[in-house]
């Protein structure tokens, strides 16, 4: 076995090769813009994160078709109140934290305790013209559905336009990243520490599935990603995990 100095974070990283020095003006012309103070900032972090963390990443699928009718119905009745897909997921994503008490934790800075939080604040993954931000939704499982549309659709538009303060964006237990205006159909998010697992989402598919009379139907499917701090979640815990978020946004009580 190697010694302990020779694996600690600090040990493996100091044998890495250097960062390659390339003079790319000599293969053509060039343009050199800076990085922006935030992209930089927030670059620093998921590089630490990337490498310190032995990330796993689970894909699924949830049937959120009658969601979705429960959603636009919901927001009939709230017209003054825009109810994104998000929302019932971050209700969902409460649930499961609830549920599964080892997501919610965070190790200490030794690596040799486990915190378990007994709040609820979740992180949004906000693109911003100055880069990734990520506020921080606190006391989710306090609020409503109306509550959490409402914050954050006002937290995002902040974002946006005047920025965030280091305190709007400190504290969250589990962040949520949603490429679903994008497209796509699963990707790798990285954990944002010392949080220990991050949701990514992508965009509802239809997809052809069996009917209860034996012909075919078409669902609405969507794409969950789980990357997880393998450290401290094991596989079947991922799995068990992601599938109470699907079964709890198929739940009619998630609306009431």
């Amino acid at each position: 076995m190697p010694e302990t100095s020779d694996v600690t974070e600090a040990g493996w990283l100091a044998r890495l090769p250097a960062w390659p020095r390339v003079d790319f003006a000599a293969f053509g012309d060039i343009e050199t813009k800076p990085l922006g103070k935030i992209q930089q900032l927030t670059g620093g972090f998921l590089g630490r994160n990337w490498v310190a963390i032995p990330h796993v990443t689970h894909h699924d699928l949830a049937d959120v078709t009658e969601t979705e009718l429960r959603r636009k119905a919901w927001s009939e009745d709230n017209p003054g109140t825009k109810l994104t897909a998000l929302v019932p997921l971050i209700k969902a994503v409460v649930a499961a934290l609830q549920a599964f008490p080892q997501f919610n934790a965070s190790l200490d800075a030794d690596g040799r305790n486990l915190i378990y939080k007994k709040y609820f604040h979740i992180g949004i993954a906000v693109d911003t013209p100055k880069g990734l931000v990520v506020p921080v939704l606190r006391d989710c499982d306090r609020k409503t559905l109306g509550d959490i549309a409402r914050e954050l659709a006002e937290t995002s538009q902040k974002a946006r336009t005047k920025g965030l303060s280091m305190a709007e964006m400190s504290g969250g237990c589990f962040t949520i990243s949603s490429l679903g205006a994008f497209g796509g159909t699963a990707f790798t998010p990285i954990i944002n520490a010392p949080e220990l697992a991050i949701l990514g989402v992508t965009r509802t598919q239809n997809q052809a599935c069996p009917g209860p009379d034996g012909q075919v139907a078409w669902r609405s499917m969507l794409p969950l990603s789980l990357s997880y701090d393998h450290r401290v979640i094991n596989g079947a815990d991922a799995a068990r995990f992601v599938a109470f978020i699907a079964a709890r946004l198929g739940d009619p009580d998630l609306f009431g």
